[in-house]
């Protein structure tokens, strides 16, 4: 879904102003259709876990998911993995190496699918800023599966991913769902948890696994208890 600064700027409760600074900054990214911007709703669910875009992403989560099954954050990244020490001096290295290393359906095209995440990066940089990266597709990684994974792939090393704060990407997040609706959902949560302090130092230091779970887990119990606010937002 695509939308345009007016509809970003009421969508983030923003004035267009700040969405046009946002863009030129490239802090968001935009197409530019007929001499206006057209942004796309998964890259601002992406953004809105970046320091400059202090924004709850779950104003993204669509009514429509009620009533339907949405699996919890710890759920999908148990069911995806998290990985250390992953080996790459490039993106296109460091993405070929997170594909092989995923569980994925057998009949899963891997070249392919790491072809797809590069070509994305080329047209815009999915780094979020601190050394995280979101790297997807405009379409969501959708393959043949009955639930979804998100997998946490931290690098040996630090890789440049032409973030717009100049940090190297040192911890990646790689979203596989069967549905897009559920990778919305996700990515919404994602984003959201990702302002949490706790959670950032958890990553930052490359806790164990079983740490970074429960501080998933502790955010999403957050999310669910509106009267209790979030520890920090950056």
């Amino acid at each position: 879904m695509h939308l345009n600064v007016r509809e970003a700027s009421k969508l983030l409760q923003v004035s267009e102003k700040k969405v046009y600074d946002w863009i030129r900054r490239g802090i968001l990214r935009a197409d530019r259709v007929n001499d206006q911007y057209r942004l796309h709703r998964s890259d601002l669910l992406e953004r809105t876990s970046s320091r400059e875009i202090d924004i709850p992403a779950q104003i993204f989560e669509a009514p429509s998911s009620a009533g339907v099954f949405m699996p919890r954050l710890a759920e999908a990244l148990n069911a995806g993995g998290i990985f250390y020490g992953l080996q790459g001096d490039d993106k296109a290295a460091v993405l070929g190496v997170i594909v092989n290393s995923l569980a994925l359906p057998s009949n899963t095209d891997r070249e392919s699918l790491a072809q797809l995440l590069l070509a994305r990066e080329a047209l815009g940089s999915t780094a979020i800023g601190e050394g995280i990266a979101i790297p997807h597709v405009r379409r969501p990684i959708l393959l043949n599966t009955s639930s979804p994974a998100i997998s946490l792939c931290f690098l040996e090393k630090p890789v440049d991913f032409g973030a717009f704060d100049g940090q190297p990407v040192f911890a990646i997040f790689l979203l596989i769902s069967p549905t897009a609706r559920m990778h919305l959902h996700l990515l919404s949560r994602l984003s959201f948890a990702l302002h949490d302090s706790q959670l950032k130092a958890a990553l930052v230091r490359r806790a164990a696994r079983d740490e970074i779970l429960a501080e998933f887990e502790r955010v999403e119990r957050a999310m669910k208890e509106p009267h209790v606010e979030a520890e920090d937002h950056a």
